[in-house]
């Protein structure tokens, strides 16, 4: 595939810059968020009838690259329902559907959480049995979910659950709803992270209902509606920008540090370190080009995308050794403290892996679908 830009999508980078240029830093979060949504760069590469940019993958590419290279703010703060639950309104809502939450998702007016592992179906998803069934113009849920990311602070969620049980596939019988979390039976009980924060929770359904507009797709029709949402997590190329940006943080950080007299940097074993680190980078630049080649081509992404998701987990766990490991005895020190270098920056950092790295699936889950999707290797 022939990566070379035409004149329009030059023109597209150009304008990108000026815009960065002229509006950064952003000092004012709402401003900015204005004035992305003026130029319709939130859910840019939506439909423009939904209120999207109708933008290109290739403009997609470039607006993320940009903004990953400035160190810019989000393009929009409605997390979830930019990554998953507006691309699966977009192919499965009705009219309706898209015309009451697509708006609000672009606007950022609150969040959404997905409604999917439970304690027995967090690596098989399929197994799930929060249980759904009709009761006259509702569905009656009962049932429990887990890990359940920005529940504690999201006022709708994208829930699975089982409407049927007699069923020849697991996959099948499997319904996807819109839940408003302020529904009448919900309870919430936030789960305290290791780095102190309260991103997941248990979300816990005791005869709520949910009325059958809210379902979104056909009953039975949830895994395909999930697998469509996942699957938007695409190629990852603007997260490379990140993750070299987070390196180079690190090599600062061991050039101002020294052992024995001499700079950490000049250790050979650590060099070895953020020379591998550096090739997995690489490694998923490359993939990333090869799915936007299949995207550019019109062909669907599908498991290969494990392979980024597997690198991306394994680098966000180094990341947090590495530095510690580079300050030494000072990298017992937390945030608060005067001796926490950068203020207990990479100490967080080492803390925090579990919302990136167990999201969309844990490592071994990727490790899975690589070797059985992709490699034609046996099940365990």
């Amino acid at each position: 595939m022939d990566f070379n830009l035409t004149p329009e999508e030059e023109a597209f980078r150009e304008e990108v810059r000026r815009f960065l240029d002229d509006n950064l830093p952003a000092t004012d979060p709402a401003t900015w968020m204005k004035k992305v949504r003026e130029r319709r760069w939130v859910g840019f590469s939506w439909p423009e009838e939904v209120g999207g940019g109708g933008g290109s993958i290739m403009q997609q590419v470039i607006l993320k690259e940009e903004m990953a290279k400035r160190k810019a703010p989000p393009l929009g703060a409605c997390y979830m329902g930019l990554a998953w639950v507006g691309p699966a309104l977009i192919e499965y809502g009705t009219e309706e559907q898209k015309r009451r939450f697509i708006p609000d998702i672009l606007d950022s007016k609150y969040q959404w959480c997905t409604g999917y592992s439970e304690p027995g179906a967090g690596s098989d998803l399929a197994s799930l049995q929060c249980r759904a069934v009709r009761a006259g113009g509702d569905y009656s849920v009962t049932g429990q979910k887990i890990w359940t990311s920005l529940a504690p602070v999201a006022k709708w969620m994208i829930l699975l659950v089982r409407t049927q049980t007699e069923v020849a596939v697991k996959h099948d019988g499997i319904t996807c709803l819109l839940v408003d979390m302020q529904s009448p039976g919900i309870e919430v009980r936030p789960i305290r992270a290791m780095n102190g924060s309260l991103f997941f929770a248990e979300v816990f359904f005791d005869d709520v209902r949910v009325p059958l507009e809210n379902r979104l797709g056909e009953e039975g029709q949830g895994w395909q509606v999930t697998i469509s949402a996942l699957a938007n997590e695409r190629s990852s190329i603007a997260e490379v920008e990140a993750l070299q940006r987070k390196l180079e943080q690190i090599k600062q950080l061991a050039r101002g540090r020294s052992k024995n007299g001499r700079a950490v940097l000049e250790d050979p074993a650590l060099r070895r370190r953020i020379a591998r680190v550096e090739t997995r980078i690489e490694a998923m630049r490359y993939n990333g080009m090869r799915f936007l080649t299949k995207q550019l081509r019109g062909e669907t992404l599908s498991s290969e995308t494990s392979i980024n998701k597997l690198h991306r987990a394994v680098l966000e766990v180094e990341f947090g050794e590495l530095a510690l490991e580079i300050e030494g005895a000072s990298g017992c020190y937390v945030a608060g403290s005067e001796a926490a270098i950068e203020g207990g920056r990479w100490q967080q950092v080492a803390l925090s892996w579990p919302e990136v790295v167990i999201g969309g699936g844990t490592p071994n889950i990727q490790r899975n679908i690589i070797a059985e999707r992709i490699l034609g290797l046996p099940k365990d």
